[in-house]
Formats: C-alpha cells, structure tokens, sequence
C-alpha cells in the first residue's frame, strides 16, 4: 500500500515505511564528535539527517524504483550527555596542547577508553545485523565512528576502502587520542582483511601522513584534489579519471565518505571545512560507476555532516544515493540501462 509520491513519514529514514526487523540495510546513527580539532556539532547531525530525509522524492534518473530497497535507522547508539562529557575533557587536552602544556593523563585515558568502547558497542551490533545478513551502514559523527563497523565486517570479508575526504585520516593518535578523527584510516588499516585505500578529493594532509603512505605495506592510493583539477584543465574528462580510481580497487569495497571531500558550500558547517572539492555530481557518479564496473559494495559511511539543516539535507541525499547503490551491486535493485 506504500505510495512513494505521497509526504513521507516524519521519523522514518527517507519517510520509509519499513522497520528494522524486514528492512535489508540497517543504518547506525552514531552520534559522536569527542575528538574533533576544529567544528563541534557533527554529533547531532544523524538526527537532523533523519529530520530533513523525509522530504526527500524518492525516483532516481538511473535506478527503477528505488525506494523498494527496504532500509531503516537503528536507535541511538551514543549518549549525549557522555559525548558532551568527554568532549569537554578531550576539549581540556587539546587546549593544554596548543598552549604548549602537558595534558593531565587522566582526561586522555578518560576520553580513549570511552571511543574505544564506543567503538566496540558499534562493532557488536554491526556484527548482530551482519549475521542476520543485512547490510549496514554508520551514519556519523565525526569520521571516528564507523571504525566498529569496518571491524565488523573485516571478520568475514576482504575489502578496500573508497574515502571521499579532503584528509587523508592517517595520523597516528593525533592529539594523543587513539581514536581520533584524524587517525581512522590509520586504525582501520590494522585490520588484515582490510587490503587497500584509495583516497579521492584529498586537500589538507601532512608529513606524518605521506610518510605512513610511503612505508605502507598496503597499497594507498592517493587521488589529490588539485591534480583531479588540473587533469581537468588538461582535457581529462571526469569519466577517464573515475575509471583509472575503480582500477585501484578489489572486488569488495568499502565506501567511506566525510562530507568535507565535497565543496564547502553543500555542506559548510562540517567539522574541518577546506575550500575545493568535488561537486555532488561528481560523487554520485563516482560511487555509481563503483556498481556498475561489477563491484560490491559491503557497507559505508556517511561522517562529518554539521549541526545544519543544509548540511543534513545535502548529506540525506548522498546516503540515499549510496544505500541505493549499494543495494544494486548486491542485487537487490536494478539500473534502468
């Protein structure tokens, strides 16, 4: 009896009518910003997110029927009043540090224990949906919390990672803390069945980070903003660039993506905003060009979107894109050519 056409339904992910229990993919709302460096408010966003996808139209250009892939938001993982507790401690470290102080240890293990036990609660109940062979998704927070669900699906599964991202995530404990936004790929990379990175739309890194590239014994591949535009300049049309970054990556993929690898202007109030980056269509066809060269897409991410209504739109309307996309590479949705 569903009608796609009519006002979707306010509390429900997209205004779907599906509950967790028959729904394929499963989306994790992770509501966590403890270690971020610069923006605060990326921990409210997955409810925002839930607010502004209701009114989202549902029919896209290149997939019949969409909204038949049956998806649904899990409760709230993370506490409120916990992450702002321990945000105001990891703030007090980061303070001292940029004063040129020493932290007081006991903030620092404070924050760490919490993140990491955040992040094992996330792992389990990935984990739960995953064997009831569903597919899941983290909706963030900073781009710390879908390091339980890359754990997660890393017992079963080979992958590599997509990141669209204007960092490269790749410092070592950044601040001190180990599960710091800026450290995810670092971590993630630890897990074996984690083969390869490739990273798209990357603008704002450090020596740290190119040298952990160089002495990787997984392969990353690093797509840098600037020469993505100069290829551009070149006459290199977006589709060969696209094609030359599906190249680098294995059957099962991972998409992780920060909302700050996309122009500022469609999502603004992100937590470390850089000028460049792509446009959404750009994205869009990126991760649909994933699908169709025959890869499958095992879980992704969505992190970093600002406490903005805006920026909630925007970021709704790219895990729509993605959960569709995902559920065509695993069979459940079809193009329309």
């Amino acid at each position: 009896m569903y009608n796609p056409s009519d006002v979707g339904k306010k509390g429900s992910i997209f205004g779907l009518p599906y509950n967790l229990e028959e729904s394929s993919l499963v989306l994790l709302p992770v509501h966590l910003d403890v270690t971020v460096s610069y923006g605060q408010g990326t921990s409210k966003a997955p409810d925002l997110i839930l607010e502004e996808s209701s009114q989202l139209d549902l029919s896209l250009f290149s997939i019949g029927q969409p909204w038949l892939l049956k998806m649904a938001m899990y409760d709230r993982i993370v506490v409120a009043s916990q992450n702002e507790i321990h945000r105001g401690r990891a703030y007090n470290v980061i303070q001292a540090l940029e004063a040129g102080r020493e932290p007081e240890k006991d903030q620092l293990a404070f924050v760490n224990e919490f993140c990491e036990k955040t992040h094992e609660k996330v792992e389990e109940i990935s984990s739960s949906f995953l064997s009831l062979n569903k597919m899941v998704a983290v909706i963030g927070g900073d781009h710390s919390s879908p390091l339980g669900l890359m754990k997660a699906l890393a017992k079963n599964n080979e992958f590599g990672i997509l990141q669209v991202d204007a960092h490269m995530d790749l410092r070592s404990a950044y601040e001190g803390f180990t599960y710091s936004h800026a450290s995810i790929m670092h971590n993630a990379l630890k897990e074996g069945n984690i083969t390869s990175l490739t990273q798209v739309g990357i603008r704002d890194f450090c020596e740290e980070e190119e040298h952990f590239i160089k002495q990787s014994e997984k392969p990353i591949h690093v797509f840098y903003d600037e020469q993505l535009f100069l290829n551009r300049l070149s006459g290199i049309l977006w589709k060969d660039q696209v094609d030359k970054i599906i190249d680098t990556l294995p059957a099962n993929v991972y998409i992780s993506f920060d909302v700050d690898g996309l122009d500022p202007s469609l999502c603004p109030k992100t937590g470390t905003p850089v000028a460049g980056g792509m446009q959404f269509n750009d994205a869009v066809y990126l991760i649909e060009q994933v699908v169709r060269s025959g890869r499958k897409i095992i879980g992704f991410d969505v992190c970093e979107t600002g406490n903005d209504s805006w920026d909630a739109n925007v970021a709704a309307r790219i895990i729509y894109r993605i959960a569709v996309m995902t559920g065509t590479s695993q069979g459940l949705l079809q193009f329309k050519n």
